[in-house]
């Protein structure tokens, strides 16, 4: 499937979370927020050139990196956690938090700046989220969150670069 395509059936998806929290989240920001959407539709080779290998794992073929792997799980200057495949802005470091998973973990995302889709690997129906802009996968999220969403957004590091408030 195509981003493209992935993008337009966001919309469409059912969130495993279930009750409101879920509902009241729109799964794709407008066309008009995302500013350079064609740009970010590369090709399989484009991509390779342009991340890591682990990078390119996480965020095209929906991996997962070892837990406890990332410096991001120490961050804890203010600023933004942006897409490390587009930059595309994902979280505020007010709604990062210790889950004690090894993952960064995040209570809220920024407006538009996921997607999800069901997830039923693993024997396991989750809620998989990804990049509004390029598609890229960040992670999974979960109902067991701390106040006041009581989600848990679990991010993949490697999918993330973060940019301390003083160089916003």
């Amino acid at each position: 499937m195509s981003r493209r395509g992935f993008l337009g059936g966001i919309a469409g998806a059912t969130a495993a979370l279930g009750g409101a929290k879920a509902s009241e989240k729109s799964t794709e920001p407008p066309r008009s927020e995302i500013t350079d959407y064609d740009k970010w539709q590369l090709s399989e080779a484009e991509w390779k050139e342009r991340l890591t290998d682990e990078e390119y794992y996480v965020l095209r073929k929906e991996g997962t990196e070892r837990a406890g792997t990332s410096p991001l799980n120490n961050e804890k200057r203010e600023g933004t956690f942006v897409c490390a495949g587009c930059g595309w802005p994902q979280f505020s470091s007010k709604t990062k938090y210790e889950s004690g998973t090894g993952w960064p973990s995040f209570y809220d995302t920024l407006p538009n700046a996921v997607g999800t889709k069901e997830d039923n690997t693993f024997f396991m129906k989750r809620t998989e989220y990804h990049c509004a802009r390029c598609g890229g996968h960040q992670g999974h999220v979960f109902n067991d969150g701390p106040a006041p969403t009581g989600l848990r957004y679990c991010n993949n590091g490697v999918a993330l670069d973060f940019i301390p408030k003083e160089q916003a």
